[in-house]
């Protein structure tokens, strides 16, 4: 079974735009998104996906994961499926000195304001670099997760955001 290990952090700055090494556009919508399960259809460039997931465990530190590209026509077809609501943001890739990659994702549309970063890792209790750019910590916060973005879009909860 695949299991996502994950942190979530808020972003102070933008400098980690200057320490990217590749960026991408990515739209995605959610066939189903109930009870912390969710199955999602993603455009990133000219690649299509579906992921599946299962709830978080561990206070929102992991969760179960199955992802598979799929053709990119294949994946726009499939949106037309999901419920109402795509979430778009640009993301961009930065690899810190300890070897682990930094995705950071600015937010678009009834999101923008939002930028949010997340650090995969293999174990939970894993060491990693943080890089100055990473502010607070909102793993666990369902708040932040795309799927609750897609229902409850950040210009409508932004000023709970210290």
């Amino acid at each position: 079974m695949a299991q996502e290990i994950e942190r979530k952090f808020l972003v102070r700055d933008d400098s980690f735009r200057q320490l990217a090494y590749a960026h991408s556009h990515i739209a995605q919508g959610y066939i189903v998104a109930d009870s912390g399960r969710t199955v999602r259809i993603r455009l990133r460039g000219d690649h299509g996906y579906i992921t599946i997931k299962g709830p978080s465990r561990d206070g929102g530190l992991s969760r179960y994961e199955f992802e598979t590209e799929i053709d990119a026509d294949e994946a726009r077809q499939l949106m037309r499926l999901c419920e109402p609501g795509v979430v778009e943001k640009e993301r961009y890739l930065v690899r810190t000195d300890d070897g682990h990659t930094v995705e950071v994702d600015v937010f678009e549309g009834s999101n923008a304001g939002l930028v949010m970063a997340e650090i995969e890792l293999q174990r939970d209790d894993e060491p990693f670099e943080r890089p100055a750019f990473l502010g607070r910590e909102v793993t666990g916060d369902r708040r932040f997760y795309n799927s609750h973005l897609r229902r409850y879009p950040y210009c409508i909860w932004r000023d709970e955001v210290e």
